[in-house]
């Protein structure tokens, strides 16, 4: 009975979303908007159930005194400062009721503007050398496919900047698809939209079996390993 009920509720809610997706009517999609406003409620609940796990899983590597239990220290302590700052509307220029949690100047606002957001530029401006590395490493043309992947790289890094106006600038009008720039955007617009058009039709294939395997059952990863 713990696995049937569950299974049953999954499968009637998703034959229904999907169902109300195709037919457009009462009482069809009526259940869909009460069915998004219990999926709202249960994603209220997953975050709090979420920052009862970011608790309970750093206070253990503090209280075990783990490898780098500091950063865990640094992050409950964020957490819940963001918690409270939210929770009270601290220093909301209208007061509890009289303004959003983010309204400007609200101490929300001044700690997701002069802390969170220099942290998360930070963090970007680091990925950047990671992805440099990355493109060194990838760029080896030691085979067919890496050396096709460095040419149109390099095509593509030349036609954004102006070197590349000024490599092929000789070129007469009649060879204009010869230019680096025209290159790079024939590239970009063809066939980058071409290969995402493709990776996006096998994601949403991927999506429609696997929620076909939920809803009908067969995948009950969803309830746990017991």
């Amino acid at each position: 009975m713990k696995r049937t009920v569950p299974l049953a509720i999954t499968g009637i809610v998703g034959a229904v979303l999907v169902l109300a997706y195709f037919v457009p009517h009462p009482p069809i999609d009526q259940l869909r908007e009460e069915f998004s406003i219990f999926f709202d409620i249960i994603a209220a609940v997953a975050f709090i159930l979420g920052g009862g796990n970011l608790m309970r899983m750093h206070g253990r590597r503090i209280g075990r005194k783990e490898r780098n239990w500091p950063y865990s220290a640094v992050t409950i302590a964020g957490f819940l400062l963001m918690l409270f700052v939210g929770l009270t509307k601290l220093a909301n220029p209208n007061g509890f009721r009289g303004s959003a949690v983010t309204a400007q100047g609200s101490a929300f606002f001044q700690v997701y503007s002069y802390v969170f957001r220099p942290c998360s530029s930070t963090m970007f401006g680091l990925l950047a050398f990671y992805v440099a590395s990355a493109s060194f490493r990838a760029f080896r043309a030691k085979n067919t496919e890496a050396t096709l992947l460095l040419v149109v790289a390099f095509v593509i890094l030349l036609g954004r900047t102006f070197v590349g106006a000024v490599l092929t600038s000789w070129l007469p009008d009649e060879l204009y698809f010869l230019k680096i720039p025209y290159l790079a955007e024939k590239i970009m617009v063809v066939l980058n939209s071409a290969g995402n058009r493709a990776i996006m039709i096998g994601i949403a294939l991927g999506i429609v079996s696997t929620s076909l395997k939920v809803i009908i059952g067969i995948d009950r990863s969803y309830l746990g390993s017991g």
